[in-house]
């Protein structure tokens, strides 16, 4: 590949990664761990971009051409593990949602990347990755694959990862992951085949884009910690569905308050205390339709939107819930125990409530439950 041609086709790819960073800042999880991730794989990937056309700078040894060439192939090679040890870990964070643990990871991936950066750095003295000729002609070196061969196996452990852990993570959120290692991977393999082909990083664009559409823009409304819907997304929905309810098209919703929760971060840690979060996720799920709606309100507090008009089977719901977790609680799988108060309503259409409103009153209704709850208990 000439020069020209890679200058055009890098400078593409560029344009796509800025208009992809530009929407990802607009991100209101710019805080987690994941999105951070994210956003360097983004802007390592623009720096290898860059680099990768001064690395083709070939030839015309008397102009300026040599320098540029030496500073581009040595960037290359140094940065060559950085990019699969970040999306490695991004798969991390992604599949386990446990930052502690995924931090874990950093120092393993440093030892990696500082061993590799040594023997690029030897290489310039000795050649043994690549060396450039007197005229400014780029040649692989002996251990040329074993450079290569870091990138790769990076890169299989991430897709193992993924593989191995199909169960918990969604088909939206899988086929991205999944697919991510296809594009780069077969890039790298005709770029050791065809010597002079290097489409790698274009490869890799498409990846990203696929990730950014399907898992960075739906992170925008899904709650970090359970994986459900936010409180962005609900507002939205409500908002939908009272619009549409004007239409006839009755609905009903119910708000969750997980009761206690308070003793059992204080009691047992927060990593249980979230571990109960998501445990309680998956009993509500176990309780609902695939179509019923399921957010995180905030904290302890969930909403349920189902598409239900009165109120007999809204309350057979709510006892289902009620079972379900009293069952829960007889397994004794866990050291704590659960248990929730509800507020629930059916939307009257010709209240005119909207959605603040309808929150407040379903709020107010389960604030209700929960004052009962605490009589009940002091009785006890």
């Amino acid at each position: 590949m000439d020069l020209t041609s890679n200058i055009v086709i890098n400078t593409y790819s560029i344009l796509l990664l800025t208009v992809i960073c530009y929407n990802s800042l607009r991100h209101d999880d710019r805080e987690s761990l994941q999105h951070q991730l994210y956003m360097m794989v983004l802007y390592t990937t623009i720096i290898l971009l860059i680099v990768d056309v001064f690395s083709r700078f070939d030839g015309r040894p008397d102009t300026f051409y040599p320098v540029i060439n030496h500073c581009g192939n040595f960037l290359i090679f140094l940065l060559s593990p950085v990019l699969p040890s970040l999306w490695l870990l991004y798969v991390h964070v992604q599949v386990f949602q446990q930052e502690q643990i995924t931090r874990r990871l950093f120092h393993p991936l440093f030892i990696i990347n500082g061993a590799h950066a040594v023997l690029v750095t030897l290489s310039q003295f000795y050649g043994w990755l690549y060396y450039i000729d007197s005229a400014n002609i780029y040649h692989r070196g002996p251990l040329y694959l074993l450079s290569a061969s870091i990138a790769v196996t990076l890169i299989i452990v991430a897709f193992a990862v993924i593989v191995g852990n199909r169960s918990k993570i969604g088909e939206k959120q899988y086929f991205s992951l999944a697919f991510f290692a296809v594009p780069p991977f077969v890039c790298i393999v005709l770029q050791i085949i065809f010597y002079g082909i290097s489409l790698m990083l274009n490869g890799l664009v498409l990846s990203l884009l696929i990730v950014s559409l399907n898992i960075q823009n739906h992170s925008m409304y899904t709650d970090y910690l359970t994986g459900i819907n936010n409180r962005k997304m609900l507002d939205i929905h409500l908002r939908e569905k009272i619009n549409t309810n004007a239409d006839n098209k009755a609905f009903s919703a119910i708000m969750i308050d997980l009761n206690n929760f308070k003793s059992i971060n204080d009691v047992f840690g927060h990593g249980i205390g979230d571990n109960a979060l998501q445990v309680f996720v998956k009993l509500l799920q176990s309780c609902l339709r695939a179509d019923d709606f399921l957010a995180r309100f905030g904290g302890d507090e969930f909403c349920i939107v189902l598409d239900i008009s009165d109120s007999v089977h809204l309350e057979e719901v709510v006892r289902r819930i009620d079972s379900c977790v009293d069952e829960y609680n007889r397994s004794g799988k866990k050291p704590y125990r659960l248990s929730c108060s509800m507020g629930y309503a059916v939307h009257d259409s010709h209240s005119g409530m909207d959605v603040e409103g309808f929150q407040r009153q379903i709020d107010a209704l389960m604030y209700e439950h929960k004052q009962v709850n605490k009589k009940q208990a002091s009785i006890v």
